[in-house]
């Protein structure tokens, strides 16, 4: 493997962002849930700036990405980083791309003083829960995370 590096996205690489989330889909079985399109990613990625896109480059090529953006403690008093998502092509996994990707993110994380990085993981997904362990992450088998979506979100954000 060559050396790793990274690249900013930029509001023109909108369309390899989308492509990226729909391969992503397709490994977690979820095609069917995507609906973000180029102008929605645009407007919360480069104008709201709510998320940031990383680019995981071999030899200046894209071989996947990483969303991530700022999420806060109140326990740490501090805020951390939520790894939406991390995305590798099949065809350069097991190379260390994953893990230099997680090591920037962790490299930005403590440059920005947050208290942690966090992300979830699907249960089936047994490859990357080794490579996670095999991290040092923990698994917070405590926690469920809960969602309001679609009608139940316009529901309860109409309740009076």
């Amino acid at each position: 493997m060559t050396a790793v590096t990274f690249r900013k996205a930029e509001r023109e690489d909108t369309g390899k962002i989308l492509a990226f989330i729909y391969e992503l889909a397709e490994y977690e079985h979820m095609t069917g849930d995507v609906i973000a399109d180029e102008d929605t990613l645009n407007e919360w990625l480069f104008e709201r700036k709510a998320a940031e896109v990383l680019f995981i480059l071999n030899d200046g090529k894209e071989v996947g990405y990483m969303l991530f953006f700022h999420n806060f403690s109140t326990f740490l008093g501090r805020a951390g980083i939520y790894l939406e998502d991390l995305y590798v092509r099949p065809e350069f996994r097991g190379q260390g791309f994953g893990k230099a990707a997680l090591k920037e993110l962790a490299r930005i994380a403590a440059a920005q003083g947050c208290g942690r990085v966090e992300w979830s993981c699907l249960d089936w997904n047994e490859p990357s829960i080794k490579f996670y362990l095999s991290l040092g992450a923990v698994p917070l088998s405590e926690w469920t995370v809960y969602r309001l979506t679609g009608q139940a979100l316009k529901d309860m954000a109409a309740k009076g």
